[in-house]
């Protein structure tokens, strides 16, 4: 990226923004395969040059990555001060890149087994072609081709997990809804909001539970963990509903669980860590969504209060990441948890494994590609918010 020599300003959303994609820039990006016109990203840092470029990827941190690249490559001009430009050409053209390179090391597919890997990719998708203009529609059609196809209300979704399988979760249907309605199947994603909201709140806390698993005897079997980016994904999903229909039912549903998010996925006004491995990039997603909230929600009654609050968690959020930062080589290595400060990782120890679906993390958490990419995205919302980027409503994005 461009400026790197330009020490960021502790106090500027958008220079501290910039200072996290640097340090990805430098650490993972590549060519994938050493491939020209490609990108791809080594997943841990450090790590060996072959076992970046020939070992394990992760196809939804690949498809987080995307989001982030978008978010630079608005955020960086909108910040500026020169240039008349909707978005910097040149992370766009990145963006590109790092879209093929997914593709080549996916096998020449969008698709895999997995529909919340699928929906993160989807969604990234359809920002980049938005927001940049690019041009991969007929990847977008497969995997929201995908999402349509598989909900399967008569077993008791929602949509599940992976392909064969009954596990009818929020990691799923939460970025499908969002994908959905941003791809004009308003209908369905409202259907998958209202299938969320009678099936994984729960009574108690009022937060999102991990989802539904049927069993042998065909009952199901609630999975009660209430994870950060379960609540991320169903914030997202009801703002979506909600701006496509202005039907209030969706405005209440997000001030119910924007309170059980201030009680209880924060501690003192920060999102919870979510670890290493696929955890770390959790809270990285609830980021995401309440910024969206700050910048989207409409103007409806009540509306300014929910957008206030949303704003203060990403903001404290971003600041606690960048406050317990450390640096190495002038680029910042951030922590999981971002009211500790955070620990230089090493090639040494246990490394993130691919186990029964899931990321496990590495002994040093930090390490993970995923935990940098999660405070990247806290530090990217910081700054939409400040330089007051809606997603949806700005000029550059009609098309």
């Amino acid at each position: 990226m461009d400026e790197q020599s330009k020490s960021p300003d502790p106090h500027a959303p958008d220079d501290r923004a910039r200072a996290a994609a640097d340090a990805v820039y430098d650490r993972h990006l590549q060519r994938a395969f050493w491939l020209p016109g490609t990108r791809a990203a080594a997943v841990a840092w450090p790590i060996g040059r072959m076992q970046a470029q020939f070992g394990s990827w992760h196809y939804w941190w690949h498809a987080h990555l995307v989001d982030l690249l978008v978010d630079a490559a608005i955020h960086r001009v909108a910040g500026s001060s020169h240039g008349d430009r909707s978005y910097d050409p040149d992370i766009a053209d990145d963006v590109d890149r790092l879209l093929r390179g997914i593709r080549i090391r996916n096998g020449g597919r969008w698709t895999n087994n997995y529909y919340d890997d699928m929906a993160w990719l989807g969604l990234a998708i359809e920002r980049a072609d938005r927001h940049l203009h690019l041009d991969h529609a007929g990847g977008l059609r497969v995997l929201a081709g995908q999402m349509l196809d598989a909900w399967v209300p008569d077993d008791g979704g929602g949509i599940p997990w992976r392909k064969a399988d009954q596990f009818f979760n929020a990691p799923a249907n939460g970025p499908a809804a969002i994908l959905l309605a941003r791809t004009g199947h308003v209908e369905r994603a409202v259907a998958m909001c209202d299938w969320m909201d009678a099936n994984l709140v729960d009574p108690d806390t009022h937060l999102i539970i991990d989802g539904l698993k049927r069993l042998p005897d065909g009952s199901l079997k609630p999975e009660t963990g209430t994870y950060t980016y379960c609540q991320g994904v169903v914030l997202g999903a009801e703002l979506e509903a909600l701006r496509a229909t202005r039907d209030r039912t969706h405005l209440d549903r997000l001030a119910r669980l924007l309170d059980a998010v201030e009680r209880h996925s924060c501690t003192d006004g920060v999102i919870n860590g979510g670890g290493g491995g696929d955890g770390g990039l959790f809270h990285g997603v609830l980021a995401r969504y309440l910024a969206l909230v700050a910048t989207d929600l409409p103007d409806v009654g009540g509306s300014d209060d929910l957008r206030a609050r949303a704003a203060r968690i990403v903001t404290r959020s971003a600041d606690a990441a960048w406050t317990n930062r450390t640096e190495v080589a002038g680029h910042p290595v951030f922590s999981s948890d971002w009211r500790r400060r955070a620990v230089i990782p090493t090639d040494g120890g246990a490394k993130a494994q691919f186990v029964a679906g899931a990321v496990n993390p590495s002994e040093v958490p930090e390490r993970d590609l995923s935990v940098q990419l999660s405070a990247w995205t806290v530090l990217e919302a910081a700054a939409a918010i400040d330089l007051g980027l809606p997603e949806c409503d700005q000029e550059h994005t009609r098309r």
